[in-house]
């Protein structure tokens, strides 16, 4: 029985599930929208609430076990300077998770996790979409 044993396996070994995990927390918080599986987005929401909040403290220990964690100057720069200030005011709930479609190839569920502030530009979607069509044609 696996009573107490918490946590998302995500079909990894646990070096393997600590990279990949680190990964996506980089990933959201420098596109500040990733698209995924369901099963990673809630094993990784967490993680990136925890680096906002050391984010939003501001201070230097809190910069070096950010860098400790994510490994990229550039996104814990991005995180203390863009990212964190933006929640404030904020107790937590930085992030949410939005059901998407099935994938083609083995159909499992994916979704977007994203910043609850993320602004989603219709326009710019649209105009994306002719230019892809365009380039087809």
């Amino acid at each position: 029985m696996r009573h107490l044993k918490s946590g998302y396996k995500l079909g990894r070994n646990p070096s393997q599930r600590r990279a990949l995990l680190r990964s996506l927390t980089g990933s959201v918080i420098e596109r500040e929208r990733v698209y995924t599986t369901i099963a990673k987005a809630k094993a990784v929401r967490p993680l990136v609430e925890k680096m906002v909040t050391l984010g939003k403290n501001g201070d230097l220990s809190s910069k070096r076990r950010a860098l400790a964690y994510l490994f990229k100057r550039k996104t814990v720069h991005t995180l203390f300077d863009e990212v964190a200030p933006r929640f404030m005011d904020r107790e937590g709930g930085y992030t949410r998770i939005i059901k998407a479609d099935f994938r083609k190839g083995d159909g499992a569920e994916m979704a977007y996790i994203e910043f609850v502030d993320y602004k989603y530009d219709l326009k710019d979607a649209k105009a994306k979409a002719k230019a892809k069509d365009k380039s087809k044609k």
